[in-house]
């Protein structure tokens, strides 16, 4: 196990690599900070080098990389343009939020989904099955921003329950994470309910039947585990877009999360908050991602890391 987790963390250098340049040459193509400080003013040419200057913008492309990726390596992510604040800093006092809201989206969704994709798959062909069906659907065809713009006018502007914006205790997790949750939730369940399909047809558990174990008790015991596979490598690549999704959540519901941080980093061409919040979020999804691989082992023990059966 030891020389697979040292294998995909060599594979996991390389993604960081591709990534940090992706994000360094787009943030570039996207202006000049320097403009956007001195807004509509006329500064000095003097003025314009001094500040470039003091921004590290007047070395030379790859001089900015390389510092840019001494800086992943050793956490420090150099300062921002607007605040003059450590970036890593300014990253991770936002970073538990964003987190929290992500794992919150993914909780809603497992508590959701799993029930409708075994009902749907036990029940196929009934009107359990349809009624899962169209509910998957649906959270296929809503973007998050408009779910999440509606539960804030019925549940906070119409009925007053629960808060609309802002990160003031637990109550204020409740909308953003079922905005995040419900869409996931749709795609979730359709995939619940074809593994299930796939392993209720399967030789074992016709045999554990035809042995008077209960019906409900075989769908669990023996063939939600066997199912989960696909279901944990699914959740694994989407939380990459959870976090992603979380950016435009923490929008709509200002939610302080790292997400609202790029965003408004990005409109003020602020390039070390955008690329120190881009690169953290993506060592957080190849870390989530590592951590799926070897849990595979334990929900199926003939499952090695390196992929081969036992």
């Amino acid at each position: 196990m030891l020389l697979y987790v040292l294998k995909r963390l060599l594979h996991s250098i390389y993604v960081i690599l591709a990534i940090s340049l992706i994000v360094f040459i787009a943030l570039r193509l996207t202006g000049d900070p320097v403009a956007v400080m001195f807004g509509a003013g006329e500064p000095t040419k003097s003025a314009i080098e001094h500040l470039r200057a003091s921004l590290g913008l007047d070395k030379p492309l790859i001089m900015q990389y390389l510092i840019f990726l001494k800086g992943i390596f050793t956490l420090n992510l150099g300062t921002s343009f607007r605040t003059g604040q450590p970036v890593s800093g300014m990253i991770f006092s936002r970073m538990g939020a964003t987190v929290v809201l992500a794992f919150a989206g993914v909780i809603v969704a497992l508590i959701i989904a799993i029930p409708v994709g075994i009902i749907s798959a036990v029940k196929r062909g009934t009107a359990w099955d349809f009624l899962g069906r169209i509910f998957s659907l649906l959270g296929l065809s809503f973007p998050n921003f408009w779910l999440g713009i509606m539960l804030i006018m019925f549940f906070a502007v119409y009925l007053d329950w629960l808060p609309a914006s802002g990160y003031d205790g637990p109550v204020s997790i409740i909308l953003p994470s079922l905005t995040l949750g419900l869409i996931l939730a749709g795609v979730l369940a359709r995939l619940v309910r074809s593994s299930m399909l796939e392993v209720l047809n399967k030789q074992y558990i016709t045999v554990a039947k035809s042995k008077g174990t209960s019906e409900w008790l075989v769908v669990l015991r023996h063939g939600f585990r066997n199912a989960l596979i696909p279901v944990v490598t699914f959740l694994g690549i989407q939380f990459g877009s959870l976090l992603g999704g979380t950016v435009i959540i923490e929008q709509v519901f200002a939610w302080p999360g790292v997400g609202q941080l790029i965003i408004n980093a990005i409109s003020e061409r602020d390039y070390p908050v955008v690329q120190g919040g881009v690169i953290i979020l993506a060592l957080l999804m190849v870390f989530v991602n590592l951590l799926v691989d070897l849990s595979y082992q334990f929900i199926d023990p003939r499952i090695k890391v390196e992929g081969r059966k036992a």
